[in-house]
């Protein structure tokens, strides 16, 4: 659905003209509905769903430049106030792109980390109660960050930078990324950030490098992600995937992640099966996901099958 931009009014006075300008403002939603059921220990079916709002417009102005808002509201992510992600994009060809964002924006490297297998990590996986260990990153702080998106230096090339600001939990952070698309159907991506954790020992670096290569119907990608802290526990996430095209609207992943922390025996291993079927506007997708060595610990499992259904307009 769209929102019609409300004009604007170009003031006029013997000392003093302001010239405005057109631009647009639309709304785009999303809605989804999702079964799962949890087996082992931590047994049981449930039901959760979700529902945004993103708000966007912006126009040009009279120097060239593009400025463009967005704003989310998301009652999952806020039940007190449903306001989510927003952000302020400055931009042009030769400048290239500047985002200051108050919340939802991440930075250069953690817009990379995602794994291969898409974190079928972060599944909400617990035995008898306990959690997976999750993966640490570069801190986007409290999300109060500065992204640049450089012009363009080369074909197929894209670099990244932020900064993002201090907290009393979290130190200013740097991150930078790169992804190069030069070679039909290959994407190669590099990205390094920092944890800026005020804890004695637990401040590092975080690199991701990945890849992916599509060939026909098929895709592969890997990927890799490090956590190397100054005096603390490091760790490392592996992870690959198997795509099959069977039509334009139906596809076929296996994908695996593994996590391996420093100082245990035990990885934290997840895989996952999942079947995506696209109609229009809506996306039916199910899944088969299992996770083993759950907290570092041997013989602690969890499985979890999924069945949902998003929506666009």
């Amino acid at each position: 659905m769209n929102i019609k931009k409300i004009g604007l009014t170009a003031l006029a006075a013997s000392l003093v003209s302001v010239s405005a300008h057109a631009g647009a403002m639309s709304v785009a939603g999303s809605a989804s509905v999702t079964v799962k059921n949890n087996s082992g220990t931590d047994g049981g079916k449930n039901i959760t769903m979700g529902n945004q709002l993103t708000f966007t417009g912006g126009g040009e102005l009279d120097n060239g430049l593009n400025v463009a808002l967005s704003f989310v509201l998301d009652h999952t992510d806020n039940v007190a106030s449903g306001f989510d992600s927003h952000s302020l994009t400055i931009s042009s060809d030769s400048l290239g792109s500047i985002v200051v964002a108050g919340d939802g924006t991440g930075n250069a490297q953690s817009a990379l980390d995602t794994t291969a297998a898409g974190d079928i990590w972060d599944n909400g996986f617990t035995y008898s109660g306990t959690a997976y260990v999750a993966m640490a990153g570069s801190s986007a702080s409290n999300n109060k960050s500065i992204n640049y998106t450089f012009p363009t230096i080369m074909d197929d090339l894209a670099l990244a930078a932020s900064y993002s600001g201090s907290t009393t939990a979290m130190k200013s952070t740097t991150a930078w990324g790169a992804t190069y698309t030069g070679i039909e159907g290959l994407s190669i991506s590099y990205g390094t950030g920092e944890n800026g954790s005020t804890a004695s020992g637990a401040e590092g670096d975080v690199t991701t490098m990945k890849g992916s290569y599509t060939m026909g119907s098929f895709t592969g990608a890997i990927s890799s992600t490090e956590s190397d802290k100054a005096t603390g526990t490091d760790e490392e996430m592996n992870s690959f995937k198997i795509s099959y095209t069977v039509t334009d609207d139906l596809s076929i992943t296996y994908g695996e992640d593994t996590h391996e922390t420093s100082g245990s025996s035990v990885d934290e291993e997840f895989e996952s099966v999942s079947v995506s079927y696209t109609t229009g506007g809506m996306t039916i997708t199910a899944g088969q996901y299992d996770a083993s060595g759950l907290a570092n610990t041997a013989g602690q499992t969890a499985e979890r099958w999924k069945l949902g259904a998003s929506f666009a307009f």
